[in-house]
């Protein structure tokens, strides 16, 4: 245990101990530096039957241990809580086998496989074995990271956006790592980040968002869109970030591993110098990491203090709001916001980075300026007593990109069953609710339950020999098969 101190690119450290907790003989074969190889070792076929060996003698030849004993993480949560500047130099021997099936429990089942074309459902067939050779394998130093599969999702310019799919073994592995650094990061977390932590959410940012603009009197609103973030992440700046609170050499290879895997598409599998999947399970922990050096830790120890007025900062994932009671505080951050993004390899986006203002409009003014947060315009409009309020509604493009879905939806599904389509409908209007179901954006969402009952309608009628189906005929339809009407889901 000793202390060091740290000047750089990052600003200065304080003084950090490190610690190693626990014991330390699981990952001394995984120690090494994030990314010193791109593949590891494959498992040989006398490795595979070696562990299956082990397994059945651990159980009186009947195959792997039953996995009911959890592993205490709560040591380790407590050393993160103390002390904020401690560096965890022994982490790896914590993803056990118990971890590692919390973790497949924890993975969406209904996801779309990755190259190793495996679902959770064939891998939960035996799954205690499945779990136990994939154990021995990192305990071992002999897990392989696979290529990650790149789909494309449309985004609501109309521009493509690349989404990574890992393998099943991958994400099981990846999302125990993410349980390790969820556990000793959340602590050193600021409240005013919310993206992919327990306990928080879009609509808390939202909320959190229209009351800081309240009472600190804000005028100005600095909207910043991080081009590409997941894309362009320096991998050598991400695992300095990562090293100033875990230099456990087994999770900085496990890292290197992910990172270096490749990138498959059509066949052919590319090896990107910089960036994290987009849609990989421990991505959004890894951004979330960067982030908090690079962004937030920077506003807090040298933007807020240096401000004349009152100031804040949101952050959901790469896109982050700024607000400003001064002109002169924002003119002053605009200077040297670029420098501090171009350091560290980063740009802003030039078209969702916007100066707004949006100041409290006189009784009987004009509002300012409206800008897009998280799917939400923001606007200042009347209330029903007469006095103004920050309101908030769908943006255009998040509405309009959800009615086309549906129409879609509804022309290349007008064959199948009524009862299938009609639960399919509910599910997907359920799920707009659910999103952005919110205070003032109600006539939004009765046009989109309209827009659906017409496209339903427009689609159900191709089905009939005349191409139509009459309005008297289709409510019929809609009393044995009702869609769910609009409905206020969160009080913000």
């Amino acid at each position: 245990m000793f202390g060091v101190t740290r000047t750089g690119r990052w600003g200065s450290v304080a003084q950090t101990t490190h610690c190693r907790e626990g014991e330390a003989g699981y990952n001394v074969s995984l120690e090494g530096t994030m990314g010193d190889t791109q593949r590891s070792q494959t498992i040989s076929t006398d490795n595979q039957r070696v562990a299956s060996q082990v397994a059945r003698k651990s159980r009186g030849g009947e195959g792997p241990p039953l996995l009911v004993k959890e592993s205490s993480l709560v040591r380790v949560k407590m050393l993160a809580e103390a002390d904020p500047n401690m560096v965890f130099s022994s982490l790896a021997h914590r993803i056990d086998l118990f971890l590692l099936k919390k973790s497949f429990r924890q993975l969406r089942k209904n996801e779309s496989t990755g190259v190793d074309k495996i679902t959770a459902k064939q891998y939960g067939r035996d799954l205690d074995a499945n779990l136990y050779n994939l154990y021995q394998r990192l305990r071992r130093g002999q897990y392989v990271a696979s290529p990650v599969k790149r789909v494309w999702l449309e985004k609501e310019d109309g521009k493509m956006r690349p989404i990574g799919i890992p393998a099943l073994e991958d994400k099981i592995v990846q999302k125990a790592v993410t349980t390790l650094l969820g556990i000793v990061y959340e602590p050193l977390f600021h409240d005013f980040s919310h993206a992919f932590r327990p306990g928080r959410s879009q609509h808390k940012a939202l909320s959190e968002l229209r009351d800081k603009c309240y009472k600190l009197n804000t005028n100005w609103i600095l909207s910043a869109d991080i081009t590409g973030l997941f894309d362009n992440i320096d991998h050598q700046l991400l695992r300095e970030a990562i090293k100033r609170r875990v230099s456990d050499g087994g999770i900085l290879r496990l890292i290197g591993k992910w990172l270096n895997a490749g990138v498959s598409e059509d066949g052919e599998i590319v090896y990107p110098e910089k960036g994290t999947p987009q849609g990989g399970v421990v991505s959004p922990m890894l951004s979330n990491i960067f982030l908090h050096y690079f962004l937030d830790e920077w506003y807090v120890k040298e933007v807020e203090p240096r401000m004349e007025g009152k100031c804040f900062l949101i952050r959901f994932a790469d896109d982050f709001i700024m607000g400003f009671q001064l002109e002169s505080d924002v003119k002053r951050l605009m200077e040297v916001l670029p420098k501090r993004f171009s350091s560290f390899k980063l740009d802003l986006h030039p078209e969702k980075t916007r100066l707004v203002p949006f100041g409290k409009p006189a009784q009987n003014g004009k509002p300012g300026g409206t800008f897009d947060f998280l799917g939400f315009t923001f606007y200042w409009g009347k209330s029903l007593k007469g006095n103004w309020a920050i309101k908030k509604q769908t943006a255009r493009k998040r509405r309009n990109r959800f009615m086309r879905s549906q129409w879609r939806w509804c022309k290349e599904n007008r064959h199948e069953p009524v009862k299938l389509q009609h639960e399919t409908l509910c599910s997907k209007l359920r799920g707009f609710y659910q999103c952005f179901g919110v205070r003032s954006n109600f006539k939004v969402l009765e046009v989109v339950y309209e827009y659906t009952q017409k496209a339903w309608r427009r689609w159900l009628g191709e089905r009939d020999r005349d191409g139509y189906i009459s309005h008297e005929d289709f409510n019929k339809i809609l009393e044995t098969f009702p869609l769910p009407l609009p409905r206020i889901v969160h009080n913000i």
